[in-house]
């Protein structure tokens, strides 16, 4: 199942049923509501959803937006924070998009768990400039890895256990409303969950069919480039738990957000692993034409034909 993510074009757009109108003469009947709305454009989406000019594929939380929190910040708060209100607020702000995403007849809501504090300035970004470098290969570039490494899995419990406390009060109001949770993979070490507590994270909630995994494409093709993981093998081992992904490109090695057939992602190899029927959204940065996202539309359809539906 293709879909477009609204997060291409929600900040060129005041009216939410322009934004929609948009998003479809690109080519797209499916859309998936984005995090970074303010709440002034909900009635014109559900005007342009009752229009019936679109269908809801999932919701990226939160949507809409807080409104105390004046930019798109996703991770404004989280479920993760040594901050009691900041925990409660990001589970009140998610039972709210839950139940938008019910009135939307979303599949799924895309959730963000949290991050650990270590500072990417610190980590992450050092490392990814290196690369950028040439210096992967390099003895200080693997010292400092594994240095990150180890930093990250000494910390990393604390806030797992408040991810999953987090996820078990959510996953029983999903239920109730009938929307998976989609549990995404994120670009940097830092944020929660890494991939081996993903796989710990989907084990706790085997049984639990409301509660499922995000891949996207660009996070885990950073981490890729990094030497933290293989894209392949990670998709391989995490595929059973597959709810949809986000689809957008690389560009070497760090500009994701990039409109597929663009950069250096081998979608060939990767959309093998997911089931026929799974959710795709492109999530594409704002950056992006339109003409270039209609001509990889093109493009994407003649490939992937039993995908573009």
């Amino acid at each position: 199942m293709l879909a477009f993510s609204s997060c291409w074009n929600n900040s060129r757009h005041t009216d939410g049923e322009s934004m929609i109108e948009e998003i479809v003469d690109l080519g797209f009947s499916r859309i998936e509501l984005s995090h970074g709305m303010t709440i002034a454009k909900l009635p014109g989406i559900k005007k342009a959803h009752a229009r019936g000019i679109f269908t809801c594929s999932g919701v990226h939380n939160c949507f809409p937006s807080p409104v105390e929190v004046m930019i798109d910040a996703p991770d404004a708060y989280e479920f993760t924070s040594h901050r009691p209100f900041d925990r409660q607020r990001a589970l009140d702000m998610t039972f709210r998009t839950l139940d938008l995403a019910a009135e939307f007849s979303a599949q799924y809501l895309v959730l963000h768990m949290g991050s650990v504090p270590l500072r990417p300035s610190r980590w992450t970004k050092p490392l990814t400039h290196m690369v950028a470098e040439g210096g992967q290969h390099a003895p200080d570039f693997i010292k400092m890895k594994l240095a990150f490494v180890r930093k990250r899995e000494k910390i990393g419990p604390l806030y797992y256990q408040r991810a999953i406390e987090a996820l078990d009060a959510i996953a029983g109001r999903a239920a109730e409303v009938g929307v998976k949770l989609a549990i995404e993979s994120r670009s940097r070490f830092e944020d929660m969950p890494t991939e081996r507590e993903m796989l710990a994270l989907q084990a706790h909630f085997e049984t639990n069919p409301w509660v499922g995994y995000w891949h996207d494409f660009g996070h885990i093709q950073l981490k890729h480039n990094l030497g933290l993981l293989d894209h392949g093998e990670w998709l391989e081992k995490i595929s059973p738990h597959l709810i949809g992904g986000h689809v957008h490109d690389v560009e070497w090695p760090a500009r994701d957000h990039r409109t597929p057939f663009s950069g250096t992602l081998d979608y060939h190899a990767l959309l093998r692993f997911f089931p026929a029927a799974c959710p795709l959204i492109w999530e594409l940065s704002p950056t992006r034409r339109a003409e270039e996202i209609r001509e990889a539309l093109r493009r994407w359809k003649m490939e992937f034909p039993e995908r573009s539906l």
